[in-house]
């Protein structure tokens, strides 16, 4: 078995098909096919079913998946371990972020890093957090910024976290407003505009409203912030939204409760982490350190 093989084999998986797997790997489909049939020579045995509409594992090839994925993992830190030691830092990284990482801590990173290690030339890919697990899974990133799951997989390691704090708020017009205090009771009353249901946010005001035995009228469930913060700024409902978000386009609703969320930058356990991937860490790790200091 060669690395390139098993490469292959494994991006038809992810990708769910021949022809995107080709795209992904930069080669034309005949190459992508003729890789997997060479490694299926070399083990004897058929690993992919193709079927006219899609691709299925065989018994063989299920049971392959998990030890190829170590083996290209093995490969990359084996390269990791041998990468310079002289503080010189080049090549490609790889990251993901959430939409509101991406707003509004991205941009302080990024212009660091690419005023300290103007060698390395960064690939950015922009989804939601759930969605950067499953491709973190993949191995299509070295690090993901995204919010903490609280049903994270054990594959995950968290390398920096920071809390998020959040409020309840409305738009300045909304009859909220006229409240000094705002009970669970009174919310309830209104349509109320979160991220969707699996996001920790949703889940975290969910269970206050269930603990108080209200219902919770979720209303256009999006899990892009900036457009929930939109929505709520013109009166369609309340939100929970960062505190970094909030402006004088907002007005804070004081309920009593406090709700927060933890971002964070996490990688895979037993898969090193290149220099470039340190080098960005390290930054991060100043850059949030430095914001909470200012904030308070």
């Amino acid at each position: 078995m060669d690395a390139n093989s098993l490469k292959a084999f494994l991006t038809i998986v992810d990708q769910g098909s021949f022809s995107e797997a080709a795209e992904t790997l930069h080669l034309t489909q005949p190459a992508v096919s003729k890789r997997l049939a060479t490694l299926e020579q070399q083990l004897g045995t058929k690993l992919i079913e193709r079927g006219h509409r899609e691709i299925r594992l065989t018994e063989a090839g299920a049971r392959l998946l998990p030890h190829a994925r170590q083996i290209l993992d093995d490969i990359h830190n084996a390269k990791a371990a041998l990468a310079s030691d002289d503080g010189t830092i080049t090549g490609e990284l790889n990251i993901i972020a959430s939409h509101h990482i991406g707003l509004h801590h991205l941009p302080n990173w990024l212009r660091r890093f690419a005023k300290q290690y103007p060698e390395v030339s960064i690939n950015l890919q922009f989804m939601e957090s759930d969605a950067a697990y499953s491709q973190m899974l993949k191995r299509n990133a070295e690090l993901a910024f995204v919010t903490l799951s609280d049903s994270m997989e054990s594959q995950f390691r968290v390398y920096q976290q920071w809390p998020d704090p959040m409020a309840f708020v409305t738009g300045t017009d909304h009859e909220l407003t006229a409240d000094k205090t705002t009970t669970l009771k009174e919310l309830a009353r209104y349509p109320a505009l979160l991220p969707d249901t699996t996001t920790a946010t949703y889940r975290t005001v969910s269970r206050l409203f269930l603990e108080a035995n209200l219902p919770l009228k979720q209303q256009i469930p999006t899990n892009y912030l900036e457009t929930i913060k939109m929505m709520t700024s013109v009166g369609l409902g309340w939100s929970v939204l960062p505190l970094s978000m909030v402006d004088k386009s907002l007005h804070t609703l004081q309920t009593g409760f406090s709700v927060s969320r933890v971002l964070g930058a996490i990688g895979l356990s037993g898969r090193q982490l290149s220099l470039a991937a340190k080098a960005m860490l390290d930054i991060v790790k100043e850059e949030e350190v430095s914001c909470k200091t200012n904030t308070k």
